[in-house]
């Protein structure tokens, strides 16, 4: 209901007979993509572009997307508000894209672009909480600015997705934003190892996308279990 993006790939869900226990089969790899800000004309909006498109019926457009696809009826408005107003608040790529929405209302402006950075600060700490400032930049007119090829740029209005890369800070915190309240970043290359506590640094260059799930997936006494406890989400 809240993610920016698709969950790409061929999902095989011939085991799911309403027997057994849920399986998340894939055949091939597992993608993400966006579309543009807003949809073409005669489409209805879907993952980012609810963030940008007639939010004054925002949740009714949320809730229906869940009731279309997952024949589902019993999703509750008050739990849908309550979610969407903490991302508002919190989340940092939810800001961008709510401000690229400002551009487009209060300015009537529509050559209006998001680029989100796929730059970080390789040395930057897991739990430093973002800032739009390194998250974001909100493009108004032509766009000419040099970017790397990681960097995400969203258009106003077009009928083409992009794929995201895996290697982007915020791949996980756009599919997943309830898992990533803040808008944090995920996996990105040339994170460092850091001291094991005795003043020792591990050498041979930076962790791997293997090691730094495995090492986010552990139980710690002082975490919460959030990514053990979310069900069919945990398995994708």
């Amino acid at each position: 209901m809240f993610a920016f993006t698709s969950l790409g790939g061929k999902v095989d869900r011939s085991e799911n007979n309403g027997i057994g226990p849920y399986v998340f089969r894939l055949n091939g790899q597992n993608y993400h993509r966006i579309g543009s800000l807003l949809p073409i004309e005669g489409e209805k909006p879907t993952f980012a572009q609810l963030y940008n498109y007639d939010t004054d019926n925002e949740i009714g457009h949320r809730i229906d997307i869940v009731i279309k696809k997952y024949k589902k009826n019993d999703v509750d408005p008050d739990i849908a508000v309550g979610l969407l107003e903490m991302l508002d608040n919190c989340n940092e790529l939810v800001k961008a894209f709510r401000m690229a929405r400002d551009r487009f209302t209060e300015f009537e402006m529509r050559n209006v672009k998001i680029r989100l950075i796929g730059t970080r600060n390789p040395n930057g700490r897991q739990y430093n909480l973002p800032t739009s400032s390194k998250v974001v930049a909100v493009i108004v007119g032509d766009f000419n600015v040099k970017s790397s090829n990681h960097d995400i740029i969203i258009e106003n209005k077009s009928s083409r997705l992009q794929r995201i890369s895996e290697l982007h800070p915020s791949f996980m915190s756009l599919q997943y934003p309830l898992l990533f309240p803040y808008g944090e970043d995920g996996f990105m290359k040339n994170i460092s190892y850091i001291s094991n506590g005795e003043g020792k640094v591990r050498k041979g260059g930076a962790i791997t996308m293997r090691e730094y799930y495995a090492f986010r997936l552990q139980q710690r006494a002082n975490e919460g279990q959030t990514l053990i406890l979310v069900g069919r989400s945990f398995q994708h």
